[in-house]
């Protein structure tokens, strides 16, 4: 990671779960990190527990629904630090919304945050790497193993189409990169069951079928994920690991 210090990083969904444990390893690791998310309040607190690390931490509101937010959000970073070297596209969520019974507005807010907000940033971050000449950049994809295999689990079927995009945009922007001759590398990074605040936030309604989801295995932790995130980023600049699949060991699906 050394090659990264001093460099700068944006990570989406930064609140909380992967994003929040992910932000403070790329500080700790010397990195200028900027954090969004809609909690601000939250990134603030953040900040101020990172204060006295190697790196930086500088929190955006941002709703990545929200396209005007994303774009003022790049602003921002383009006036403060110059520009960004490495995307996490972390932000991501789920709706108890199955596909005969579910709400459409549930459907829309999946596919406006797991699809549209993480293929405006990818496409903001490229543009900001593009312009500076950034040529050695990393734009990281959240994935799921739900983008690998569908369960029969009614909740998790609208969940599943918008990470099987995710796939294909991260095949999809590969191939783009490669017809460019850009050496911008690509990840995705595809977790299974994970002890974070999603699958509460998914059956908010319902918080004991959320606790008995989390005790079905023993779940991964954010720690266990940015691991996977830290190995793609310290990799070689020739080596593009591209698709880290990382799920509990006595997962049966």
């Amino acid at each position: 990671m050394e090659r990264w210090v001093g460099r700068v990083a944006l990570v989406t969904g930064a609140s909380a779960g992967f994003g929040e444990a992910l932000s403070k390893r790329l500080v700790k690791h010397g990195m200028k990190v900027v954090g969004c998310a809609r909690n601000f309040d939250k990134l603030k607190e953040l900040e101020a527990s990172l204060k006295n690390e190697k790196g930086s931490f500088l929190p955006i509101q941002c709703d990545v629904t929200k396209e005007e937010e994303i774009l003022a959000m790049f602003a921002k970073i383009k006036k403060e630090l110059g520009g960004v070297d490495v995307c996490v596209n972390n932000a991501g969520l789920s709706h108890n919304a199955p596909l005969l019974t579910g709400k459409t507005e549930d459907w829309k807010n999946m596919l406006e945050v797991n699809i549209l907000g993480l293929a405006i940033c990818t496409r903001e971050a490229f543009k900001s790497m593009e312009e500076r000449n950034v040529d050695d950049g990393h734009i990281v994809l959240l994935g799921s193993m739900s983008g690998h295999r569908v369960i029969k689990d009614p909740s998790l079927h609208m969940y599943a189409a918008t990470k099987y995009a995710v796939k294909a945009l991260t095949e999809g922007l590969r191939n783009e990169l490669v017809a460019k001759k850009s050496h911008i590398r690509v990840t995705a990074i595809s977790p299974g069951l994970a002890k974070t605040e999603i699958t509460h936030r998914m059956f908010k309604d319902d918080p004991e079928l959320a606790d008995q989801r989390l005790q079905t295995m023993t779940a991964l932790t954010a720690d266990d994920v940015v691991d996977s995130i830290i190995y793609a980023l310290s990799a070689p600049p020739h080596v593009e690991v591209y698709d880290i699949l990382v799920r509990p060991t006595d997962c049966i699906n």
